[in-house]
């Protein structure tokens, strides 16, 4: 009994914390395990075990081998059609939406939103039509097409797992596909016809320049001899003033020094190109000693210093270092050679010093430096590139060596020649073997973030059920349903996930809910296949909040979204999604009661 009330009081905290947001979901995770662990409900040698559990082998290895297909130029074949679609919003949301399903059956499926998510941007400003018509069914879209095969989302491997530690074999690779695709294709018509239709028009990023008012004022100033900054080095500017300015680029002797170093000596005649606001702009001529010799300009064009300066927008990933971090800790302009014009949140600019925002995840920041390094600069930060990036095509013996390694780990997995995490292991390994991807790639693809919380949790999802929390869980769900027939309680058990799911990351709500809908099975003397394939279903199928899956997170600050839009389509499809997948499930996995 103490250790239930223990393991409640984890679970609890665990979850209050997973929606609070403060910490990130992988510490809080930690936490949630050292707990139960030092509360000895798991044993302090087994504490750790759940890092080498197959799921999480298997989440790393699909991520790995995601990026293999990134580079082998498969996924761009792919999305290369899309340029013919046409501007209407029908086609375009079909089309993007069919796509990344389709890639999200058979890789990560942020990742493959994040492919696609540049060229819906750049089909809605194209059709001058807001990009957050099309931006959230992109990222349900990736979440639908995931539920079809065995990798196609974490929660689904997860589940595998627990089938087999029930007795039985765990899931194959296409065992989830005849409810997964029936579900999968049912959201996607939704969303195509209806759905799209239901999504407020918000600001995003379709108009740069209404978004960021690019360069609220750039302008160039003189250094006189009797300056301030005469003599000084650039970096010395803040201890000068507290104005905020973005020193561009410096002009001496009729040649431009584009994202001039911190370092760099400033001497008298210097003409320094900047951005600031009116009375940033005042308060560095007054402080500096500093002379005005052109009128300030507004728009993109005053930031146009040449081929050699990129000016780009980017979206800050999940994964990213600078989450928690601000332009000032990051020391940005010295260590990345970039600057930061400014940050926008839900499809507003902030209006603060840019030096002292911290960064969220879904940010969209305006960074402005040198073109040949931005791409990696972009990388570096873990900012993904709304515009200005093409799908590059791959060489066809690259594309087919990608494909048949890729294709060779499927049949192996799914024949059941080899297990799926040693299966997709050896694929991921025979990608590196043969210069798909590079060693630093394989480790800069998986998200460490989701690996430990896979691995913290699986031990705490155990805790659940060695401490007999899963039976008692799976008893009131019982009581709740009464007489009523078995199909009754499977519908508690896939809208409890569903919900649990919109507030905590999907693998977490696959962990927390698998062992009481095997109790849940186990008491009514069932077959523990429809229940485990519920909570697959409505673990993937966070449609609600943007909180609870990276994708929907991730298209929140370019299309602008506000907490309260995701439900307004959302909630119509979670409906439409339980009204196709109960039967489905019932039909494909039988409930086989025993006397």
């Amino acid at each position: 009994m103490l250790q239930q009330i223990v393991v409640f009081l984890v679970l609890v905290a665990t979850l209050g914390l997973f929606v609070w947001g403060r910490w990130r979901y992988d510490v809080v995770a930690l936490l949630a395990l050292l707990a139960v662990t030092i509360a000895g409900v798991i044993p302090g040698d087994q504490a750790f075990a759940g890092f080498g559990h197959p799921a999480v082998i298997t989440v790393a290895a699909v991520l790995v081998l995601s990026r293999g297909l990134q580079n082998s130029g498969v996924v761009a074949l792919l999305a290369k059609p899309l340029a013919h679609v046409g501007e209407g919003a029908t086609a375009q949301v079909g089309a993007l939406s069919g796509l990344t399903a389709a890639l999200s059956a058979f890789m990560n499926n942020v990742g493959a939103l994040a492919l696609l998510l540049p060229v819906a941007i750049r089909m809605a400003r194209k059709s001058n039509r807001s990009p957050s018509l099309l931006l959230m069914p992109l990222a349900f879209a990736s979440l639908l097409g995931g539920l079809v095969t065995l990798i196609g989302t974490p929660p689904n491997i997860i589940i595998a797992t627990f089938r087999a530690e029930t007795g039985q074999a765990p899931f194959r690779m296409f065992d989830f596909t005849p409810v997964g695709l029936g579900v999968a294709v049912a959201g996607l018509i939704f969303v195509t016809l209806i759905g799209w239709r239901m999504v407020p028009q918000r600001k995003g990023t379709g108009s740069r320049s209404d978004l960021f008012e690019i360069g609220d004022y750039v302008t160039e100033v003189h250094i006189p001899a009797n300056s301030a900054l005469a003599g000084k080095r650039l970096r010395d500017l803040g201890q000068i003033s507290d104005a905020e300015v973005v020193v561009i680029a410096v002009v001496r002797e009729k040649r431009r020094h584009i994202n001039p170093s911190g370092f760099e000596a400033l001497r008298s005649g210097d003409l320094l190109v900047v951005q600031a606001d009116p009375e940033d702009l005042h308060e560095l001529i007054e402080a500096a000693g500093l002379e005005l010799t052109g009128s300030p300009k507004r728009g993109e064009e005053a930031l146009d210093l040449g081929e050699h300066s990129s000016l780009m927008e980017a979206v800050v990933m999940a994964d990213s270092p600078i989450v928690g971090e601000t332009a000032r800790s990051l020391n940005l302009r010295w260590r990345y050679s970039v600057n930061l014009l400014g940050v926008a949140r839900m499809g507003a600019r902030i209006h603060q010093r840019l030096r002292d925002i911290r960064f969220r995840v879904g940010d969209v920041l305006l960074l402005q430096g040198p073109a040949a390094t931005m791409t990696q600069t972009l990388a570096s930060l873990g900012c993904l590139p709304l515009a200005g990036r093409g799908l590059n095509l791959g060489a066809p013996r690259r594309v087919g060596l990608g494909v048949g390694i890729f294709g060779g780990a499927l049949l192996l997995a799914a024949v059941g020649l080899l297990p799926i995490q040693v299966a997709f292991v050896a694929a991921a390994v025979a990608m590196l073997l043969t210069n798909i991807l590079s060693l630093r790639e394989a480790y800069e693809s998986i998200d460490w973030s989701v690996i430990v919380l896979l691995g913290a949790m699986i031990p705490v999802g155990q805790a659940l059920e060695v401490s007999g929390g899963a039976d008692l869980i799976a008893q009131a769900t019982l009581a709740a349903a009464g007489q009523l027939p078995p199909v009754v309680s499977l519908i508690i058990v896939l809208v409890a996930t569903m919900f649990l799911s919109d507030l905590v990351n999907n693998a977490a709500a696959a962990v927390l809910m698998a062992p009481i809908a095997i109790s849940v099975a186990y008491g009514l003397g069932a077959s523990v296949d429809p229940f485990l394939m519920a909570v697959a279903i409505g673990a993937s199928c966070a449609f609600l909040t943007p909180i609870g899956h990276q994708s929907n997170t991730l298209v929140m600050g370019p299309a602008g979204y506000q907490f309260g839009d995701y439900w307004r389509m959302g909630l119509l499809l979670e409906a439409i999604i339980v009204a196709v997948a109960i039967p489905l499930i019932t039909l494909f996995w039988p409930f086989g009661i025993t006397p």
